[in-house]
């Protein structure tokens, strides 16, 4: 018997695999700083549980394939603030943004057909793009100058012959990269000029910092035939065990053929959907707080992180990650000395290394994901200790 090669060719998450050896340090009894995973620490609306407590109905039945209507009138109304002009039947609900990125790559991939992605590129995607039969096409970015990716050279040097799609994720997921207006309108003209479906991941639209501009692709009204926009309450309202997404496209035949998919499925939880209805229609100002909570640690975090000689990032505009070139060859080997031979007084760091957020063999060895999810001190502590174990690995004679 045979496994599939398109299974075999997936890779385990370079976010999750490590776990195991972070359990057993603290098995051993030290702390470890948890910077690899983006599980926010905001506490979830009240409004969330209100909704949710609310529910009386003696048989908690199937939902409708397509979500709710209160939901779907709740995500209608939230893209008002945009600008946007949508109906129920332009919003699908998924279980996540997962689903929804899986549901759409089935729907629009052949097998053999690429899809272009910014490396490096949140691990999942590759995963999705590979179940429904597609390649990554990478757009290689760099360190140096911010993982900056809406460079039309770069998008032309990324498109092959094969190409149908291009896949982003803004405010980007690892690098925290926020596309300006300008840098827009070049992936705007780049998918017009070519003919590609453009897939808008903008889970973490409310997190842009210094006074940088919230948008979505869906403002674009020339494309709106070809914009499919993937939105979640798992971040945005700290509520990922939710696992309540939706996605938005004004591409009639492209709903109808997911709903296929999402028939297939059933339906989302109905009592998540119920309260993410209710969160979906917190004002917009509840974001504010937690903007400013975010950009804090933000900036805590990169103070830090600029004290270690060699480490090599720009501040990054938006979400709650930050990828950086480590002064190490090997991210990878350099974790493992983390979790197994070093601690200070009983602590020590887990982050993600960004290997495997690449599709380029060879490219990321010596960089990683952090997630600034933890309060201020201890995202400053948690670095500190990163840069201690540099110095102590090096002083070792391990980076080799």
């Amino acid at each position: 018997m045979k496994l599939s090669d398109k299974v075999l060719s997936m890779q385990h998450s370079p976010i999750r695999k490590f776990n195991p050896f972070a359990f057993e340090a603290e098995a051993k009894g030290l702390k470890v700083y948890h910077l690899n995973i983006g599980q926010p620490d905001i506490k979830t609306p009240d409004v969330f549980w209100d909704a949710v407590k609310g529910f009386n109905k003696p048989v908690l039945a199937y939902a409708e394939s397509q979500g709710i209507s209160d939901l779907q009138d709740a995500i209608v109304d939230y893209f008002k603030r945009f600008g946007m002009d949508l109906k129920r039947g332009n919003v699908l609900v998924t279980n996540g943004g997962s689903e929804a990125l899986s549901m759409i790559y089935t729907s629009i991939l052949n097998t053999g057909d690429d899809v272009m992605l910014a490396e490096p590129f949140y691990t999942n995607y590759q995963t999705f793009i590979a179940a429904a039969g597609g390649n990554v096409a990478p757009i290689t970015t760099y360190a140096e100058d911010g993982y900056n990716y809406a460079i039309k050279e770069r998008l032309e040097k990324a498109l092959t012959p094969k190409t149908k799609a291009l896949s982003l994720v803004n405010p980007g997921n690892p690098t925290g990269k926020i596309l300006t207006r300008d840098e827009m309108d070049v992936v705007r003209d780049f998918v017009k000029e070519h003919d590609l479906w453009l897939i808008a991941d903008e889970v973490y639209r409310e997190f842009a910092y210094d006074g940088q501009e919230m948008t979505t692709f869906g403002q674009y009204k020339d494309i709106e035939d070809r914009v499919i926009i993937v939105d979640s309450v798992s971040k945005r309202f700290s509520a990922c065990g939710a696992r309540v997404g939706c996605i938005v496209t004004k591409n009639e035949e492209l709903y109808s053929n997911l709903m296929k998919l999402a028939q297939g499925r059933l339906c989302c939880p109905t009592l998540d959907q119920m309260g993410a209805a209710a969160m979906y229609r917190l004002p917009e100002n509840f974001f504010d707080e937690v903007r400013r909570e975010y950009e804090s640690r933000r900036d805590a975090s990169y103070e830090a992180l600029m004290k270690i000689p060699g480490l090599v990032c720009k501040k990054p505009g938006g979400a709650f990650y930050i990828t950086a070139k480590l002064p190490v060859k090997n991210a990878e080997n350099f974790l493992m000395y983390m979790l197994k031979e070093f601690n200070e007084n009983g602590e020590t760091t887990m982050y993600a290394p960004a290997a495997g957020f690449y599709a380029t063999k060879g490219m990321g060895l010596s960089e990683m994901r952090i997630a600034y999810v933890l309060k201020k001190e201890d995202m400053v502590r948690g670095i500190e200790l990163l840069q201690h174990g540099i110095e102590s690995y090096k002083a070792a004679g391990k980076d080799i």
